[in-house]
């Protein structure tokens, strides 16, 4: 337990400002406070627009300068990790915050010979650094709470959706345990060689079960996971239980979280194909436009009311798909999505996530 709690303390959380929509922020932050400055004062004088953008570039030199020392020094900060991480993060800051305030100060002073800039740079030199330094001491402090609760929330959640993956892992479920292995059973004398082949298949599929919930593989991988359990079932259910594969197009480099496919090629077989005198036919179709990939599971659905209300008691659709969106949630925020379509004769779902080739991982 004490171990555990150290290792808390050591996470530190600090956004990476050296992407894009960081350096977005830091400057919608910075004009945020040079108008709530520059309303404050708008009493004082009757310049206002003069005192606003004047606030504005300095505070904006102000957060630049900041993000790109964070930038810079974010991979030793998070080495160190913990309280003293924070406190460092702190004092960059400020001290980012003085440099840049005596650079402005000290052109103000060599210019200050132009009536015109009066208005603009600061006259008083140690109030000046004073009130900067009280004003970055706030901000910044703000800024990195805002950013360990934040940090501390998606960690949360990031454990659950973990746990919620290694319990889908542990779900293989024991009518498919049973129902493999009485096929392998009875292939056993019949035909040997199928048999193996069965043991080999069943055993790569408990091995992709369970791999590392949090980690990535390849999409070939995931689709080969996903062909071995089409295989198992194919033993059982013979014709009745047909693939339609078009995925040729799809990156087979791409980045995809483990147990995207296979849970949900196995809701198909067990809540479409399975009540299904006839069986019926798995589509899965891949699509990639460079930026995007797009897969779409459909298969056929009885329109027996009975096998329609038996289906409906079932929740381990509803379970995979959840594991699914949140999965894809957490690996792509707000980029990807998870899209289901259900008429009288078919079921459809739809991923939809962005292309990323494991040389495009931090």
């Amino acid at each position: 337990m004490n171990v555990r709690n150290t290792q808390d303390r050591n996470i530190f959380h600090l956004p990476d400002f050296c992407s894009g929509n960081m350096t977005l922020a830091v400057v919608l932050i910075v004009e945020l406070v040079a108008l709530l400055l520059s309303t404050a004062r708008a009493s004082l004088h009757n310049n206002f627009w003069v005192d606003l953008a004047s606030s504005s570039l300095f505070l904006l030199w102000q957060g630049l300068v900041s993000a790109t020392v964070l930038c810079r020094a974010r991979g030793w900060l998070k080495s160190v990790g913990g309280s003293l991480a924070y406190g460092i993060t702190l004092g960059l800051i400020l001290v980012s915050a003085l440099i840049v305030s005596e650079v402005i100060y000290r052109v103000g002073d060599y210019t200050g010979g132009l009536d015109v800039l009066y208005q603009v740079f600061p006259v008083v030199h140690g109030g000046f650094l004073l009130r900067t330094f009280a004003i970055a001491f706030i901000v910044g402090s703000l800024a990195l709470r805002y950013f360990h609760i934040a940090g501390e929330w998606r960690s949360s959640v990031e454990l659950e959706a973990h746990a919620r993956v290694r319990a889908l892992q542990a779900r293989i479920r024991p009518h498919f345990l049973f129902n493999s292995m009485n096929t392998i059973a009875s292939l056993t004398r019949s035909d040997p060689q199928r048999a193996e082949a069965a043991v080999e298949d069943l055993a790569d599929l408990f091995r992709a079960n369970l791999r590392d919930a949090r980690g990535h593989i390849a999409l070939k991988d995931e689709l080969e996971i996903a062909r071995i359990y089409q295989r198992i079932e194919q033993l059982r259910l013979g014709d009745r239980l047909r693939v339609d594969w078009q995925v040729d197009t799809l990156p087979m480099q791409a980045q995809v979280p483990c147990l995207l496919i296979q849970p949900l090629i196995e809701n198909a077989v067990y809540h479409g194909i399975e009540p299904l005198p006839d069986g019926g036919t798995i589509s899965v179709l891949g699509e990639c436009d460079g930026e995007f990939i797009k897969l779409t599971i459909s298969n056929p659905i009885s329109s027996d009311p009975s096998v329609i209300n038996q289906a409906k008691r079932h929740q381990g659709n509803g379970i995979a798909l959840d594991n699914i969106r949140q999965r894809l949630e957490l690996a792509w925020p707000n980029q990807a999505q998870v899209e289901l379509n259900q008429n009288e004769s078919s079921y459809k779902v739809e991923l939809y996530f962005p292309f990323q080739s494991k040389t495009g991982q931090e």
